[in-house]
This record gives C-alpha cells, sequence and structure tokens, in this order.
C-alpha cells in the first residue's frame, strides 16, 4: 500500500467523494451532496483512500444537526482490498476519537446476486479488519400500493385514548415486531424507540391505532404519517394472532391520509412478521447491518 493514500477531506472538495461510481446505484440513499447541503454530511468527517490519485474507498460520517450522540458511519464504500478500507476506518476512528457505529446498508436479497454480494461483503470485511463487531440485520420494506388483504373481523381497531395508554402498552408489550427508524432515533436523540416512543414520535396519541379482542387492547400501533417517509414506526402485539389485521389498519391509516407509500423496518430474523408484511404487500428494498465498536 505504499501509493496508498488515506485523509479527510477539506472544505471544496466535496466532489472528489463522487468522484468514486456508485457501487450500489440501485440502493435508495441520500445523496452526498444533499447531505453535506443539509449540515449531516462535513468534510472533516468524510475520508477518502486516493492510489494514484483516484479514489479506491470512501467513508462519510453521518451526525444530523443538533443530534445529542455521535456521528455514525453511513456511507462506506471500497472498490479496493478489505485491507485498505481497515486502514482508511482506522485513520478516521484516531482523528475522530475512536470507532463509531456503522450501519452497512445493501440492497434487499443482496445475497442471492453473486456481484452485488461481493460489493456489500468488502466493506463489511473491512469493518471486522478495523475491529468493529458486526450486529443484527434489519429489512426496510415498502407497500407502495394494492389491494389489502380482508380480516376475518374477529378484531376492532380504535385510536389511542391518550399517553398514558400508549405507555401502558408499551410497558407490557417489551419487545415489539416492527421499529421503523430505531437507529436514528437513539443516534439522534439518544432514544430507546421499543422502550419510550412518544419520545421520538410526538403527534397526538390519537394518531396511534389499538388493537381490541372483545374489548381489551391486545395490539398497538403507530402510523407516522408526517416522518421522512410515512411509515409504521412502531407495532407491538399481546396477541400474535392480531398481526395480520394490524399492519392492514395501519397501512389503511396512512393512505387515508394521503400515503401512497409505507415503510416499515424488520428484524430479519422475524420470518414470521416478514412473511406477514409480504402477505400484505410490502415489498423488501434494503437491508441494513449494524456494527458497533468492540
Amino acid at each position: 500500500m505504499t501509493d496508498l493514500v488515506i485523509r479527510p477531506l477539506v472544505a471544496g472538495e466535496e466532489e472528489l467523494f463522487d468522484s468514486m461510481p456508485d457501487p450500489l446505484p440501485q440502493l435508495r440513499q441520500v445523496s452526498y451532496a444533499d447531505g453535506i447541503a443539509g449540515g449531516g454530511y462535513r468534510p472533516e468527517r468524510t475520508w477518502v483512500a486516493l492510489r494514484a490519485g483516484q479514489v479506491v474507498g470512501r467513508a462519510a460520517w453521518l451526525l444530523p444537526p443538533g443530534s445529542v450522540g455521535d456521528p455514525w458511519l453511513e456511507r462506506f464504500d471500497l472498490t479496493a482490498e478489505p485491507s485498505v478500507g481497515a486502514a482508511l476506518l482506522h485513520a478516521a476512528h484516531e482523528a475522530l476519537g475512536g470507532p463509531k457505529a456503522y450501519y452497512a446498508a445493501a440492497p434487499a436479497y443482496w445475497r442471492w446476486q453473486p456481484q452485488v454480494r461481493a460489493v456489500v461483503e468488502t466493506p463489511k470485511a473491512a469493518a471486522r479488519l478495523a475491529g468493529l463487531v458486526e450486529g443484527d440485520e434489519r429489512l426496510r420494506c415498502s407497500w407502495t400500493g394494492g389491494p389489502l388483504p380482508a380480516g376475518a373481523g374477529r378484531f376492532s381497531f380504535r385510536p389511542a385514548i391518550n399517553p398514558a395508554e400508549i405507555n401502558s402498552l408499551v410497558a407490557r408489550i417489551g419487545d415489539p415486531e416492527l421499529l421503523t427508524g430505531a437507529e436514528t432515533a437513539r443516534m439522534v436523540a439518544g432514544v430507546n424507540l421499543a422502550h419510550d416512543p412518544l419520545a421520538w414520535l410526538t403527534g397526538p396519541a390519537h394518531d396511534w391505532r389499538v388493537a381490541l379482542d372483545d374489548g381489551e387492547p391486545i395490539g398497538l400501533a403507530a402510523p407516522a404519517g408526517d416522518a421522512c417517509y410515512p411509515m409504521i414506526a412502531y407495532l407491538g402485539l399481546l396477541d400474535a394472532a392480531v398481526l395480520s389485521e394490524l399492519l392492514v389498519d395501519a397501512v389503511a391509516t396512512l393512505t387515508a391520509g394521503g400515503a401512497y407509500e409505507v415503510v416499515a423496518d424488520v428484524d430479519a430474523h422475524r420470518v414470521a412478521v416478514v412473511a406477514e408484511l409480504e402477505r400484505t404487500g410490502f415489498r423488501r428494498v434494503r437491508s441494513r447491518t449494524a456494527f458497533t465498536p468492540a
């Protein structure tokens, strides 16, 4: 690596980041230029690896204005070998005050496409070499229209009464099936979306939906229509039997408010929930794997 140069960008060099062709153009994500304009990306938190003057690795740590947490690695692309990426991360971590979290994004079904898999695996291998620990994979799913499955009519649904009812159900549920934007809530505001969703979802309580079986609450969902995308920000169950109908109710609530697309994030290991999302008409659009400092 004698001809390798690793360094941060300086102001005015933003186009250098984009001089590297996007290795995953099918992946929907905020562009680097838009991130710079919005203040989340900054040149001093953007590093490149150059070989013979060409960018062979690039990494950009994101921290939206007003965030309370540390920046996290949002963009990390490599055309060089993993050892180059590890060297880039080691240098950047030293300058940033230590290793930071990395959220490795990939297209849906990336494992099934050999060329895409090779692109995805290279920065992940570099992250491991740099000492980051691979964690859970989460899937982003998107509903973009179409008929919703008809329910059996066993359950009924209503708006939440007040924040106290929401907090009580959240405490009883404990581990929800869907959390959309949980990483952002944690990194930007220090909020655990599973345990304290109202600290992040500050809309009216009546926007939440409560599932009932013979008048007893058995499920809770937060259809959030005013987020960056209309989304099911939270969905938790006290009775697994209501999953299908609560999903349909949440989507119908958002479409009644004008949504043409609804997104939902789910842990990849929740196979039954993923299957129910797909039966409801959602399709997988992204995978995201968390890496954390050791």
